[in-house]
């Protein structure tokens, strides 16, 4: 018998003789169905430092809003703890949402929960800030299990490969949309789906019709030869082409320049 052959028994034999032979590692827990760290509607653009050992994406706003500010959302429920770092992390938040996975929501410049807080999937917990060693406001979040970071997932859908700097890739949010967060509004005329307010580049299209969206952004303006305009666009999900995207508001059957308003009348909120 080989050397090795010799070990591999008198090591089975030692582990049986213990009760561990069989037994496999625990098997992984599933992660929440994570959602986006921001309102819903709302649209940012993020990006990956390739120093950031824990697979973190840094966010800022997109979509004319104020990053500065703007609320920090549970991107699921758990338990939310609040600490501060003056050399890295500045005021941050940690949710642990149980089986081993946490979220991390750094550089806040304010806390909106108590520490030890339970809180929901899409609760505030916090304003974005730029508090420790940050250049400018922006949300750095991160997803680990156990521990290690793992490459974000939101609606069990990967944002890998990350984009190196800002503005090449983005995310709406659906964090908080139930619950009253749409619009029912008419339109007159097939419209075309742009992936932000100020974008030139089609990704789809909204057909005539009655459909939800879920806030306005002001933008570029449409106008036509009528001398018909508008410069709001609606946030929603286009008939062909994919989810959470602009539609100008010049589309709406029932208002005229500048407004953008469901078919009651009410203002559609801002994104």
């Amino acid at each position: 018998m080989s050397f090795r052959r010799l070990l591999s028994v008198l090591l089975t034999s030692a582990l049986g003789a213990m009760g561990l032979v069989g037994l496999t590692a625990a098997p992984a827990q599933a992660a929440p169905n994570f959602k986006a760290p921001y309102p819903c509607g709302q649209q940012w653009t993020y990006s990956h430092h390739s120093a950031e050992v824990r697979l973190a994406l840094d966010f800022v706003r997109s979509d004319g809003g104020a990053t500065a500010g703007a609320p920090v959302l549970a991107s699921a429920s758990g338990t939310a703890y609040r600490y501060y770092e003056a050399g890295g992390a500045g005021n941050y938040v940690v949710v642990d949402h149980g089986g081993g996975w946490k979220t991390y929501y750094f550089h806040l410049a304010a806390y909106s929960i108590g520490h030890g807080q339970g809180v929901a999937q899409g609760q505030q917990i916090g304003t974005t800030g730029s508090t420790g060693a940050s250049s400018g406001a922006h949300l750095h979040y991160e997803q680990l299990y156990n521990g290690v970071g793992q490459t974000i997932r939101i609606n069990g859908a990967s944002l890998a490969p990350y984009p190196g700097s800002y503005y090449q890739k983005y995310l709406t949010s659906d964090n908080g949309c139930a619950g009253g967060g749409t619009y029912w509004v008419d339109t007159f005329a097939d419209a075309p789906g742009h992936a932000s307010p100020t974008s030139t580049t089609r990704t789809g299209t909204l057909y005539a019709g009655t459909h939800y969206v879920f806030c306005k952004v002001w933008g570029r303006e449409i106008r036509d030869g009528a001398g018909n305009y508008n410069h709001w666009w609606l946030r929603t999900d286009l008939d062909v082409g994919p989810g959470n995207q602009y539609v100008s508001a010049y589309y709406l059957s029932r208002w005229g320049n500048d407004q953008a308003r469901d078919n009651n009348g009410t203002v559609i909120r801002d994104c």
